[in-house]
């Protein structure tokens, strides 16, 4: 009986041990395994642009690409270009100029007609002014190359009907800081937020946004009839909206609530509902509704959330697309939406990546940086902008394509010397 007793007591001791024992390691198991090795995670490198001086004979399809449509796009480039001051840097890159170092070929380029210019003209006046550099971040040139489109959608002024979903005109009590200004360290950084007293909130984000948060302050421009036509219309970041009289509004993007961009496709890949393979704008929006009881859980988990305002068609050319960030009108095709922080908008750029539909068919064209957008992120990130319509939402839809690209700076300048001049 005794020794029962001993064995109880010893064997309630080694429990109690062991139990302490794993407590420790568990609250010191962070220092253990960096001391051992094995809970090391090595620092993902901040991105850096990377320049790396090329030739146009290195440019795979630069002689037989049509580069008309590139000359139109670059020519609205320059005319918001060239209104500004010549001292000006380009963008946020020293490296890429200044708006002197740019402003005789855009002047050069606005006296060429391109209703009659031949496409070998086109070429050669970029040839002849310009000189490429391979694009990397930290030298790595490889990069992701996406698509986006113009949608169309049904809406109405009023909310009546089928037409329950808003799309919001930019908050006015929404506040942007710029962290930049504060920390060198942080330029390029900008928070968005809302005053709450004297403290500055994180704005609503989309769940908050769709439960009513800003309900009852006159903020609805339009109203649709689809909530996953308008989740969309976010992505994409204008559109049209074709109203009962037949009439079309045209809007585009005005601000984000500043909530970081989440793909739902990764979602949906995360609960097993697509795969990799599988997935592309055609089939998250198929699966969106095909299942409209889990549709808002899902498009919730991108609390981005944009904001809009409408656009005047210019009547010089009222075939023109949608404004993007540099605030000119975007190209089919040729416009190209980059990383602004690391790319100034109106710059030529060459892409060579695989076509949206066809892996054995090349994408290389003569590409200018006109837009932005929250999922581009990097330097040798780009979005193409395929359009308005079916064709180019399919495009867009599939476009998911790894390639590189080669920035073009006038041949007058000497990127080096410029960065070493600037520190």
């Amino acid at each position: 009986m005794k020794r029962r007793l001993i064995l109880s007591r010893l064997l309630s001791f080694l429990s109690v041990f062991v139990g302490v024992l794993a407590a420790l390691i568990w609250m010191f198991w962070a220092d253990i395994a960096v001391f051992v090795g094995i809970g090391e995670v090595p620092e993902k490198p901040a991105d850096v642009l990377t320049l790396e001086p090329s030739d146009f004979s290195r440019l795979d399809g630069w002689r037989t690409d049509d580069m008309r449509a590139s000359l139109k796009a670059f020519q609205r480039s320059c005319v918001a270009m060239v209104r500004r001051d010549d001292d000006r840097d380009i963008g946020p890159d020293a490296r890429m100029g200044t708006i002197g170092d740019w402003r005789a070929l855009c002047e050069t380029a606005l006296s060429l007609d391109v209703a009659t210019i031949r496409s070998e003209d086109a070429r050669t006046f970029f040839q002849s002014g310009f000189k490429p550099y391979l694009v990397g971040n930290n030298d790595n040139p490889e990069g992701l190359f996406t698509g986006y489109f113009e949608p169309e959608l049904r809406g109405n002024l009023t909310r009546e009907g089928a037409f329950q979903t808003a799309i919001y005109l930019k908050p006015n009590d929404m506040v942007s800081i710029d962290l930049g200004a504060f920390r060198e360290d942080l330029k390029g950084t900008t928070l968005i937020g809302r005053l709450d007293g004297n403290r500055v909130k994180p704005y609503y984000d989309r769940a908050l946004i769709e439960k009513g948060a800003l309900s009852g302050r006159d903020l609805e421009m339009v109203w649709v009839d689809d909530p996953v036509d308008a989740f969309f219309l976010q992505i994409q970041g204008s559109g049209r909206v074709v109203l009962p009289d037949g009439s079309v509004l045209r809007i585009g993007y005005a601000a984000t609530n500043g909530h970081p961009y989440f793909a739902i496709g990764r979602e949906l890949i995360a609960r097993g509902e697509l795969t990799r393979e599988t997935v592309s704008l055609q089939t998250i929006r198929q699966w969106l509704s095909d299942h409209p009881d889990q549709a808002d859980d899902v498009m919730n988990t991108n609390a981005s959330f944009v904001f809009f305002h409408p656009l005047t068609t210019d009547p010089n050319d009222p075939d023109a697309g949608p404004l993007g960030s540099q605030g000119v009108a975007l190209e089919p095709g040729r416009s190209l939406a980059v990383d602004r922080r690391f790319h100034a908008m109106g710059v030529p750029i060459w892409l060579e990546t695989d076509d949206a539909m066809n892996v054995d068919a090349r994408f290389h064209h003569l590409m200018v940086a006109q837009d932005t957008g929250g999922a581009i992120r990097g330097p040798v990130r780009g979005d193409i902008f395929f359009g308005p319509g079916e064709d180019a939402a399919l495009h867009a839809g599939h476009m998911n394509r790894k390639g590189r690209k080669f920035i073009l700076l006038p041949a007058s300048i000497d990127p080096i010397k410029l960065a070493e001049v600037k520190s």
